[in-house]
């Protein structure tokens, strides 16, 4: 998660949130080097969400039978990985 989900830790425990900085409290080293590592974690699913989104069946509204949704997004999902493999 980014900065924005400061909260979150209160509805789950096992979130990890980066650590914000301040005009007061500038970030540590340390504070840097985690921040960096809960980012290049995070990265890996932001560009599996936007191989989704290309095919615009999460990006924009789905105007099709709701009962093959499921079956169209697991395609879509096969495909991706299919293209993360070859």
């Amino acid at each position: 998660m980014d900065t924005g989900y400061t909260g979150i830790q209160k509805f789950h425990a096992n979130s990890v949130v980066p650590i914000k900085r301040s005009k007061k409290k500038p970030l540590t080293k340390e504070d840097k080097v985690f921040n960096h590592s809960v980012s290049s974690e995070r990265v890996l699913s932001e560009h599996v969400i936007g191989l989704v989104k290309r095919f615009k069946i999460v990006s924009d509204r789905y105007r099709n039978r709701r009962k093959r949704f499921g079956l169209r997004f697991n395609l879509i999902c096969g495909i991706c990985n299919y293209e993360k493999i070859t």
